[in-house]
């Protein structure tokens, strides 16, 4: 006989409630709301550190139906800190799959919720925006929840990409390779590092908070700024470091939040979004070539873009075409550029993974 499903309650910091049963770990999360639109990829999604401090809303209307595989991972374990969706599947059809959702989930502590009505719920935070939000399968009283709720921190003014970077310098690649790119990391996908290595680059990764002086030891031909969790604004060890090695004249690519640390770098601020982009079609247009690709997004900052169209210093590169946000950007007199979406895009099309060919191109016209 199929065991009766437990009870879970969704709050939103707005009042809002929403009951549905449990799933995965038994417990209370708490953290700011945000939805994925992407059909597919929830594993790459669910262990994107960039997702750190945040209850994700999978508006597919199926998630785990084709189970968990130990490769299809961003990172060492799920950084999402809560997981909202219409049906989570425990029975899965992948033959390659190496276990079920719920036991994965189970696995990595995380508190989710089902049987809500997703269409719904996206279309609330779509028009009142991102806030906190509480899941608990244990505490079942809403004025409780109300007292656990007020008490999580604000994405706005949150540095996270501290507490998700490495600890420890790594390598990966070739290291006869002829150039070498110092990496910092603010929480970078593991995909992102192999779209490097696969084009020939010996990568170090740094901690968040190396210094110039240690990334230069490694005598790196061009620095990447990751991707990562939180508010950049609440970064200034990043910002400063940055600006320090603008003024090395290497080439610099930025993804996400590294594209947010580039605009800060030159003093255009950034700002919290009303909800934020997350999902896999995306559609953008690079205004230099004028050809438009299909992207994989995922934040909730941006760059302020009347700041940007009048800086001196930097011009626009990529536009979303869905709300003329600033998507891309590149200096005029040093060879640094930045997107405000993932190219590696995993999960997502593969439109933009020229971007890794520009960046490795730089490196090799400077060498020449």
């Amino acid at each position: 006989m199929t065991q009766p499903k437990q009870p879970a309650i969704l709050l939103l910091a707005d009042g809002h409630v929403f009951h549905g049963h449990s799933f995965g770990k038994k417990g209370t999360a708490t953290g700011e709301i945000c939805f994925n639109t992407g059909m597919t990829g929830y594993q790459e999604v669910f262990t994107d550190p960039s997702y750190t401090g945040q209850i994700l809303i999978m508006n597919n209307v199926h998630v785990g139906n084709y189970g968990v595989k130990n490769a299809d991972v961003e990172s060492n374990s799920v950084k999402i800190r809560g997981l909202i969706a219409r049906n989570l599947e425990e029975q899965f059809s992948r033959l390659m799959a190496d276990g079920d959702l719920n036991a994965y989930l189970v696995a990595n502590n995380i508190v989710a919720i089902e049987d809500i009505d997703t269409r719904a719920l996206v279309a609330h935070i779509r028009t009142k925006g991102a806030m906190n939000c509480i899941i608990s399968t244990e505490i079942l009283d809403i004025e409780n929840l109300k007292a656990e709720l007020d008490k999580v921190p604000d994405m706005d003014g949150l540095e996270l990409a501290s507490t998700v970077s490495t600890t420890e310098e790594y390598e990966l690649g070739d290291a006869d390779s002829a150039f070498k790119v110092a990496v910092l990391d603010f929480g970078v996908k593991q995909h992102i590092l192999q779209c490097l290595v696969t084009r020939g680059a010996h990568v170090r990764v740094h901690p968040a908070k190396t210094n110039l002086s240690r990334l230069k030891e490694f005598n790196p031909d061009g620095y990447f700024i990751s991707n990562g969790p939180g508010d950049p604004a609440a970064m200034p060890y990043a910002v400063e470091t940055l600006k320090e090695i603008l003024k090395e004249n290497k080439p610099v690519f930025g993804i996400c939040l590294g594209h947010q640390l580039l605009a800060l770098a030159n003093d255009i601020p950034t700002f919290k979004m009303h909800h934020g982009h997350r999902g896999l079609n995306h559609p953008v247009k690079n205004i230099i070539t004028g050809l438009c690709e299909i992207t994989t997004q995922n934040h909730g900052f941006g760059v302020d873009p009347e700041a940007v169209r009048k800086h001196p210093n930097v011009e626009v590169t990529h536009l979303n075409l869905n709300d003329d946000s600033i998507e891309g950007i590149r200096l005029k007199d040093r060879p640094a550029f930045s997107v405000q979406y993932h190219p590696e895009s995993t999960p997502g099309p593969h439109d933009s993974r020229y971007l890794f060919d520009s960046f490795i191109g730089m490196i090799r016209d400077q060498q020449n």
